[in-house]
């Protein structure tokens, strides 16, 4: 079982309301969305498009419900822009999550990504060239010291849709990256891109000393292979419900806490499982996973 000193649960807002897809949950209000997640039992969060922007605000509305910041979303765009661009607008959203508590920064390489767009997300990925690779990790180096000036984490999100998706791609970038440089490990991700949840449980396992930073998200396997067949795009499957919470889905997730226990995981995991709120109600599901976690892992 895994160590509750050691390991704290977080959900990301996205179930409320959706960043990519901002019709979904465009009623659900940030209030609404902080008090279900400490009412479900958690007491991290990820940053979401309604969240007040200035940490002062911020800080005080989570710290009413017992909740803190644990990570946000960062893209950079390595592969579009000069490395500049992502450096600056780094160094500001490092220095916002710090003021709010938090110490890990979730990127993700998104200068070619097609995750946003209406590309059919398996036949279209980007496919880094050998230069797009130099690019990227040497820029994550960067951006990982700058991130540990401030005491601070820097992990990577492999993600379907961009060039850091397959295990394969895993490996590359963590072997052409510095040791500072962590692995935000998203089970969801990995079944959806493989089609098989094997292949999140061994990349888990030989990356586990250097995974900083845990997503809890589950699959729909039929809907996944119908976005496969019908060559559909990362948001239309979204939209079918493609992700669900753990305890939902085809991933038994006793082998990836298990790994984590082995490892001596010491971090977040958080619920992240994006869906139409109006189909799949956030709060409802929220205590679904939290109940699933609790028989699994003990937390």
């Amino acid at each position: 079982m895994l160590n509750a000193n050691k390991v704290k649960l977080g959900i990301a807002p996205i179930a409320w309301t959706n960043d990519d897809l901002p019709e979904l949950g465009k009623e659900n209000t940030f209030e609404q969305c902080i008090s279900e997640m400490a009412l479900a039992g958690f007491t991290g969060s990820e940053v979401g498009n309604k969240y007040p922007k200035d940490p002062t605000v911020l800080k005080k509305a989570l710290d009413l419900r017992g909740v803190q910041i644990c990570n946000a979303w960062f893209s950079t765009l390595f592969t579009s822009e000069p490395e500049e661009v992502t450096i600056a607008n780094f160094i500001k959203h490092r220095d916002f999550l710090y003021a709010v508590g938090a110490r890990m920064i979730g990127c993700s390489e998104q200068g070619n990504s097609i995750q946003g767009t209406t590309k059919a997300v398996f036949d279209e990925k980007p496919v880094y060239t050998e230069e797009e690779w130099v690019k990227v990790t040497k820029g994550m180096n960067k951006l990982a010291d700058l991130a540990a000036e401030k005491g601070m984490k820097l992990s990577f999100h492999h993600h379907m849709g961009t060039g850091v998706q397959t295990p394969e791609e895993i490996d590359k970038f963590m072997e052409m990256t510095a040791d500072n440089v962590y692995l935000l490990f998203d089970s969801g991700h990995l079944a959806y891109s493989e089609g098989n949840v094997e292949a999140a449980y061994a990349v888990l396992e030989k990356h586990a000393a250097r995974t900083a930073h845990v997503h809890l998200k589950d699959i729909r396997k039929e809907v996944v292979d119908k976005v496969k067949a019908n060559k559909l795009s990362f948001l239309e499957g979204v939209k079918l419900g493609a992700f669900t919470v753990p305890g939902d889905g085809i991933i038994d997730f006793t082998p990836i806490f298990s790994i984590l226990e082995k490892s001596n995981y010491e971090g977040w995991m958080v619920v992240e499982a994006e869906q139409d709120p109006a189909i799949a109600n956030p709060f409802e599901y929220a205590v679904k996973a939290r109940a699933y976690i609790k028989e699994k892992s003990g937390l």
